[in-house]
């Protein structure tokens, strides 16, 4: 049985991330599974810092932008919302160009408090960052 109150397309979620950062940096939701989602990011001019390889902000961004989504699709948002109140992030591996693909699955959905973890993995499938994300559910 899957973990989501509402389940809208992939096709869906890329409509919604118009006009945000998501659309800026181009992350692209692939899959939205029973207890998890999955999206991906380029590495690239946009999303590298100075030295060439991903930004760990950006890594952090991707993270973020899955959990907070994920979140939401948890939760009757006639009632509620889910807001963020902390964040972390470990970086393993640099990657300096190809593409990154974030998978968020829950770790904890309670009535107030979500945590989800997310694992970014570079394009041959090595583990480059896990974040973990915590998030209040809020009544409208």
């Amino acid at each position: 049985m899957g973990v989501w109150f509402q389940k809208p397309t992939v096709e869906q979620l890329n409509r919604f991330s118009k006009n945000t950062l998501m659309e800026h940096l181009n992350i692209e939701y692939t899959e939205i599974g029973e207890d998890y989602i999955r999206a991906t990011m380029p590495v690239d001019a946009r999303t590298h810092q100075p030295m060439g390889i991903l930004h760990g902000g950006a890594s952090v961004a991707l993270a973020e932008s899955l959990g907070s989504v994920a979140a939401t699709l948890c939760v009757d948002v006639r009632e509620k919302y889910c807001v963020g109140v902390e964040i972390n992030a470990n970086h393993l591996r640099q990657v300096h160009s190809g593409k990154v693909t974030g998978t968020a699955r829950p770790v904890h959905l309670g009535n107030r408090i979500q945590v989800w973890e997310i694992q970014i993995t570079d394009d041959s499938h090595r583990l480059v960052c896990v974040s973990r994300i915590t998030l209040m559910v809020m009544d409208r």
